[in-house]
């Protein structure tokens, strides 16, 4: 597996080794001790989540606050997504400043979210199928939203024909300067 730093320290992008060959493909999605080596410690994942959704439709920017913060190993296993991760710990120097990756069934890649971080996706296709392992359990109470084209961010998201297709919750979502202030 090759893992791919990206600008902001602990977001890791990982390409897996593929083989191909004419009945198709075969690749190792996910190995707990390569995993581990790679982000350079111990991960315990206890919930996979799985989503279906048609072109346009933007999830996010979700995340949990303290104690229930959930890390994200995210992959898209039908279609693409263009996937962001905001950095929201204020005591980080990459704090507000955010990672954007194309993920898609034929590129195979896989983004590491650690606990700290807003996640959110927008869909490049219609039926793009989405899945995620997470560190910490699903809590309504302790979930919160930032808002997806919060201006102080400057999100780079694809160029849409359209406004994309939001959820009522996410749409209500607030500012960065809002949630950590």
């Amino acid at each position: 597996m090759k893992v791919i730093e990206t600008e902001i320290k602990g977001l890791l992008i990982l390409e897996p080794k593929v083989f191909e060959d004419e009945r198709g493909f075969f690749f190792e999605s996910f190995n707990q001790k390569i995993f581990n080596n790679a982000v350079g410690y111990e991960v315990e994942f206890v919930q996979d989540n799985h989503s279906l959704s048609g072109k346009n439709v933007l999830r996010g920017l979700h995340f949990q606050l303290e104690p229930y913060a959930q890390g994200k190993l995210v992959r898209c296993i039908s279609g693409a997504v263009y996937d962001v991760a905001v950095d929201i710990r204020p005591s980080s120097e990459s704090f507000g400043k955010w990672v954007g990756v194309e993920l898609s069934a034929k590129n195979k890649k896989q983004f590491w979210i650690p606990p700290g971080f807003a996640h959110g996706f927008l869909t490049l296709c219609d039926k793009t199928e989405f899945v995620y392992k997470a560190t910490n359990f699903y809590r309504p109470e302790s979930e919160r939203s930032l808002l997806w084209n919060d201006e102080s961010l400057n999100i780079e998201w694809p160029t849409m024909e359209e406004s994309p297709t939001v959820s009522a919750k996410d749409s209500a979502a607030q500012m960065l300067k809002e949630l950590f202030s």
